[in-house]
């Protein structure tokens, strides 16, 4: 997996330790690009440290429960995407502007006790990640772009359809993940997915859920925008 100007083989070349940080909703997945905008301080600390090593975070989602430790910061889920800073801008008043690309998976293994403001996790990396284009021939491509058609057009929205068609089945699932507007729980469903095809089945099936709902609430069989 290349992330930047590296090159990611194998787990050897990701840290056992990542620190992490909690954000709903968030979904990064390997190859994809992810912009932040960082303000809080234990945050700006978070993304100091990490220019200053290896330029590698983890981003996961709080857990969906809404469980909280006794210190009262939230549970984490228990799978999350280590994603490279690629760049990174200062806006002159206190925050940072900058992207994420992701690498590769990881489970959780236990959240470590720490001095530092921001949390860290030992992690265990889903090395299958890092081999793209793994499971593009078993995708099925028909019935991603109808379902993505169809929210389109119940939405009336509209498409780079060039750039679609250029698009791998790889990036084309893992960026219709991302950019779905689908909430935490549908966002760790499509993380969790253990393969390619099963994501992209995930996604059709979320997304074909969604209209059918917006049909039956408007009554008459008229999508309803959100």
């Amino acid at each position: 997996m290349q992330a930047g100007n590296v090159t990611y083989s194998s787990d050897a070349d990701l840290p056992e330790t990542v620190a992490v940080f909690p954000l709903s909703g968030a979904l990064l997945l390997p190859g994809g690009q992810m912009p932040l905008n960082i303000f809080e301080p234990r945050y700006l600390a978070l993304i100091d440290d990490a220019m200053s090593g290896a330029r590698v975070i983890g981003m996961i989602q709080p857990r969906l429960d809404g469980a909280v430790q006794e210190s009262g910061e939230p549970e984490l889920c228990a799978v999350g995407c280590f994603g490279r800073i690629t760049s990174l801008t200062e806006t002159g008043d206190g925050r940072y502007l900058l992207n994420l690309q992701g690498i590769a998976r990881f489970r959780v293994l236990d959240e470590l006790e720490s001095d530092e403001p921001y949390r860290l996790c030992r992690v265990c990396a889903f090395t299958a990640d890092l081999s793209p284009g793994e499971g593009e021939e078993v995708v099925d491509r028909d019935a991603l772009l109808k379902a993505f058609r169809s929210y389109l057009e119940a939405n009336q929205l509209e498409a780079d359809w060039e750039s679609v068609s250029k698009a791998s089945n790889e990036t084309l699932v893992n960026a219709l993940s991302m950019m779905s507007p689908y909430g935490a729980a549908e966002k760790q469903a499509l993380l969790e997915a253990p393969d390619l095809k099963t994501r992209a089945e995930t996604l059709v099936a979320i997304t074909e859920i969604s209209l059918a709902r917006e049909n039956s609430d408007d009554g008459n069989g008229t999508p309803i925008l959100q």
